[in-house]
Parts: C-alpha cells; structure tokens; sequence
C-alpha cells in the first residue's frame, strides 16, 4: 500500500543542521513512537562510579576523556524538573550542585565551572557541572560543541578527594 501525499507530510521531519561544512545529511523520516517507554539511565544505572551519596541524590564522576572533573548530580526519585520537588529538596539539591562546584575549584582550579540541567534527552532531574579550563578543547565554547584544538590532558580528583572536599563544602554551606 502507497503512503498518501498527507501521510508523508505529517511523517516528515527537517534534517538536522550540518555540524561543520563538509558534512552532508539527508531528510529523514520521523521515527515511530516506542510503544513502551524506554528505561531511564539514571533510575538504572548500567555502570557508574558514585563519589558522594545520601537518601536524597547522588554524584558521579562523568568519564570524559576531554573533560577530566566533569561530575553530575542525580535526584534519586525520578522528576524531570527542579520545580517537581518540595522546597527543602530544591534547596538540598541546590546545595549539593553548589558543594560540587566548590570541590571541583578547589581540587582542579579551573578558569570556569559550567553548570547546566538540560534534560532534553534524559527527562530526570540531573545537573552537569564541569570543571572548563581554556586550553580545553572546546573552551570558550559549550562541552557539547565541536572541538577547536586538541585540549589539554588533565587528571581527574580521585573518588576519596571528591567524596572529601564535596562533604566538607556541603558541611559549610549547610552550617548554622
């Protein structure tokens, strides 16, 4: 059986932009809904290497060859937006971003930290925050953009040195 005219405009999607010049894309169709919803990679985890945990959320260190630090910051219950939780949460897991951000400066002392909480991909409240230094291979541009130059190799803080510094910045955020 042929597609009609109309069923093949309403299942039509733009191709995406080019990344860079050279390359080439094609339309493509749009792709069928899933009739189950898939599993969420945060709920589930497949493998990941947690550096501070408490009943509320966790962090893990994000394996990014580029981006040695980069660490993000899982809510445990699965909510897509900041807004979703109650107001001490939102300020418990505001806090927790912030010690993040806090341990990675005074472990890394990068020139930057970006923060974000995207959740385009993966609706499940999550933050990014990542330790920028400008002889990486992105800066000053986001992590997600093409590379400008081949970045410099840093090492990442240990597990115990980030579990140390999270827990002690988040001790002082939180005192009195």
């Amino acid at each position: 059986m042929r597609a009609s005219r109309e069923t093949l405009k309403l299942n039509y999607r733009p191709a995406r932009r080019a990344s860079t010049p050279h390359e080439k894309t094609a339309a493509m169709p749009a792709t069928p809904a899933p009739s189950a919803p898939l599993p969420c990679p945060l709920c589930a985890p497949d493998a990941e290497t947690v550096v501070w945990a408490d009943e509320s959320c966790r962090v893990i260190r994000v394996d990014e060859h580029d981006f040695a630090g980069f660490c993000r910051v899982v809510w445990r219950e699965h909510v897509a937006e900041l807004s979703d939780l109650p107001v001490p949460a939102q300020r418990h897991l505001m806090n927790v971003v912030c010690a993040v951000e806090l341990a990675l400066r005074q472990l890394m002392q990068p020139a930057k930290v970006n923060l974000a909480s995207l959740g385009n991909m993966v609706p499940h409240l999550h933050w990014h925050v990542i330790p920028r230094f400008t002889d990486d291979s992105r800066f000053p541009d986001p992590v997600w953009a093409s590379a400008r130059r081949i970045g410099a190799v840093r090492q990442a803080p240990s597990v115990a040195q980030l579990n140390e510094a999270i827990t002690q910045s988040l001790n002082e955020l939180t005192a009195g």
